[in-house]
């Protein structure tokens, strides 16, 4: 399968890319990911980065279409891939039909705002080895403390409040179009967020057809 996931941030994309690149054997490719890597290694592309993913801005399309462009065409996305968090744009969409990028489906994972702001904002990182947590969801045993290695707790820039609105902002002007650039093709199908991720994953399978 050669899926693209679709849904604002917090809307659990990356927790059921990887439950379905686990079930079909296939990888997950996450530019979030591959960025935030880019910034933490200081490189050339993650310095151009930087300064976008701290105001919540979508980092430019020439930037994201080349690191995309080479990753797709590496031996173990043969079978197939799992998309999460490209495309973001029409411009994008277009770019990667034009550069024979295979889209089989198109799942939009759709969350409440007012649901993601929540779980966003509560989000926290280990500052030493970035085991994820969460305040409310999964919390460390000791508040401020990685259970893993006992670094601190942080909480990312781009997960601060007014960060978070600002993405979503973000999110509905340049990336909800593609839902309808992908329905137009026929390829678009629609998983609403739960509160447990359990429930998620089924209606994630049942929309793909795997169920």
């Amino acid at each position: 399968m050669r899926l693209v996931l679709l849904g604002a941030p917090g809307s659990g994309k990356g927790t059921q890319a990887d439950k379905l690149s686990e079930l079909l054997n296939i990888p997950t490719i996450s530019t979030g990911a591959i960025i935030r890597a880019a910034v933490k290694d200081g490189t050339e592309m993650g310095l151009k980065a930087e300064g976008y993913l701290a105001e919540g801005a979508l980092v430019p399309d020439d930037v994201v279409i080349g690191i995309m462009k080479e990753r797709l065409f590496e031996d173990d996305c043969k079978e197939g891939y799992i998309l999460d968090g490209f495309p973001r744009t029409i411009p994008q969409a277009e770019a990667a039909e034009k550069l024979g990028i295979e889209i089989e489906k198109v799942l939009d994972l759709v969350v409440p705002d007012e649901k993601i702001v929540a779980r966003l904002s509560g989000r926290r990182e280990c500052k030493v080895c970035r085991t994820p947590y969460h305040v409310d969801f999964n919390p460390p045993k000791e508040e401020g403390v990685c259970d893993k290695c006992g670094g601190e707790l942080i909480c990312r820039a781009d997960d601060e409040p007014e960060t978070v609105q600002k993405r979503l902002t973000v999110y509905h002007k340049q990336t909800e179009p593609l839902v309808n650039f992908y329905e137009e093709r026929g390829l678009l199908v629609r998983a609403y967020g739960c509160e447990e991720i359990a429930d998620t994953s089924r209606a994630v399978r049942e929309a793909l057809g795997l169920e």
